[in-house]
């Protein structure tokens, strides 16, 4: 399903179609799908999105009850939504995440492709985010916040664990497990590692490189390119063409639940990118 929202748009009918195809578990009040990138959850007014869909999903999957969204990715990201048809269910599972991260868990476990390869084959990156208007609203990384700022929730307090799972040619296939949620964090994650997530076209700009070695750019001094750079060699490997624009290689692969793990298998674009690249396919992560 991969970049089907991209180039060419779909109709409602072909894209719940897809929705339909791509149900990977179904039991109580529970339904989860894997969506594709570019389509957004909830979307701007008269723009097709999974919530505008919602109702007639639910009619064509003969479910008794209205679907809200549990859990999904962002719009530019694939990957698995989670689904209810009870609010009670929903509130336990959002208690159930909570929970875990508390305990040190990752429930939910995304796979990036990043053009460049962190210098540590595992850690964490921990750091302050807040909105920042200039221009493009846009995510940026703050010193550590104080507790005052954390308080009137100017500033939040992110974590993201990452894995490396494999290299080559300069690029890496990454695990990414955060333990916080704010909007756009892993793509701003990623740049802190000076390893933008392929497809990043409004965050990999700040990633510049001197005599072929990467550094951070202050976002006010990062180039606006609304596509993402990519060099002569890297953009030969991928066979695209000068005005290609890839999808965000950013999949959220697996849920936690209280009782069962969900696994939503890569879109076509993510694996067709591993083998041109010469990177492992990626496992399912422990939990």
């Amino acid at each position: 399903m991969g970049a089907l929202m991209r180039g060419r748009p779909l109709g409602p009918e072909a894209v719940l179609g897809l929705l339909e195809a791509s149900v990977l578990y179904r039991e109580g009040a529970l339904l989860a799908l894997s969506k594709p990138t570019d389509l957004p959850v909830l979307g701007h007014p008269g723009e097709l999105s999974l919530t505008a869909l919602l109702p007639a999903l639910r009619r064509r999957l003969g479910l008794p009850a209205e679907l809200h969204v549990v859990k999904a990715p962002a719009r530019e990201c694939s990957g698995l939504v989670l689904l209810s048809t009870s609010h009670r269910v929903t509130e336990q599972l959002q208690h159930s995440f909570t929970a875990a991260r508390r305990r040190g868990q990752f429930p939910v476990t995304y796979s990036a492709v990043t053009v460049g390869v962190p210098a540590e084959a595992e850690g964490e990156i921990r750091v302050g985010l807040c909105w920042q208007q200039k221009g493009d609203t846009a995510v940026v990384a703050v010193p550590p916040p104080g507790h005052r700022s954390v308080t009137r929730r100017e500033v939040k307090s992110t974590l993201t664990h990452y894995r490396l799972l494999g290299a080559a040619g300069g690029c890496a296939l990454l695990q990414l497990q955060p333990r916080t949620a704010f909007p756009e964090q892993l793509q701003v994650h990623l740049t802190l590692l000076l390893c933008p997530a392929l497809g990043d076209h409004k965050y990999a700009s700040r990633v510049g490189t001197v005599l072929g070695e990467p550094f951070l750019l202050p976002p006010q001094e990062a180039p606006t390119s609304r596509t993402q750079v990519l060099d002569a060699e890297l953009m030969s490997r991928l066979q695209l063409s000068p005005h290609h624009r890839l999808p965000l290689h950013l999949h959220l692969q697996q849920l936690v639940l209280p009782h069962t793990v969900l696994s939503a298998p890569h879109p076509p674009h993510f694996l067709c990118t591993l083998r041109l690249l010469g990177l492992p396919s990626p496992p399912l992560p422990p939990h």
